[in-house]
Order: structure tokens, then sequence, then C-alpha cells
């Protein structure tokens, strides 16, 4: 196992895991598909479908079995899409509080 370390994260990866690179290659947003939410490639199944089944405890085995045509990998793109946007947002959120901040100051 390897640890990969963030600013005030460690994150796991483990030989063919999937890593924030590959969500792109199982996740898709197309507006006509599901009203353009983040999918799994070639379903209808909602990545915040499976993220939300996790956060209320149930199992990969659970989602799998209820949803046939995913795979481990797709559950674990869904996660590393939810991390990579969950980032993203986190990096948004600090910029505007910052510039909110500056422009604040400016007027001083």
């Amino acid at each position: 196992m390897m640890i990969l370390e963030g600013c005030r994260s460690m994150l796991t990866a483990r030989e063919g895991s999937c890593n924030v690179e590959d969500w792109r290659e199982r996740i898709s947003i197309d507006p006509n598909i599901c009203h353009g939410k983040p999918c799994i490639k070639g379903t209808r199944i909602w990545v915040s479908l499976i993220v939300d089944n996790l956060a209320f405890g149930s199992t990969e085995e659970e989602i799998l079995e209820a949803y046939p045509s995913l795979t481990r990998e797709d559950i674990k793109a869904a996660l590393a899409y939810a991390a990579d946007m969950a980032r993203k947002r986190h990096e948004a959120a600090r910029q505007e509080a910052t510039g909110a901040v500056q422009l604040a100051c400016s007027g001083l």
C-alpha cells in the first residue's frame, strides 16, 4: 500500500485502484443524459447516488448487487470524482473569501 500525502490529509492508494485522474475515464457529464448530472459512463447511474449510498452505510457489495452494471472501479471513480469536486469547491470558497477580505480592506 502506498500513502499519498496532501496538504492536510492522507489518501490511500492501492495497486489497481482508481486515482483522481482515472475518474474521467469512467464518469460522463452529458446534458442529454440525466439532465447533465455526472453518471457512470454507459449508464444512467448518478455519481451522487453511489456516494449517497456509501454515506448512508451501504457497502460496495450492496451497491453492486442493487446495480449489477456497476463495477468496484466505478464506485472508486465516483468517490474520486466526489473528492476532486470537494477539493475544487473548497479552493473556490477560499478564493472567494480571500477576495472579499481584500475588497473590504481596500476600502480602508
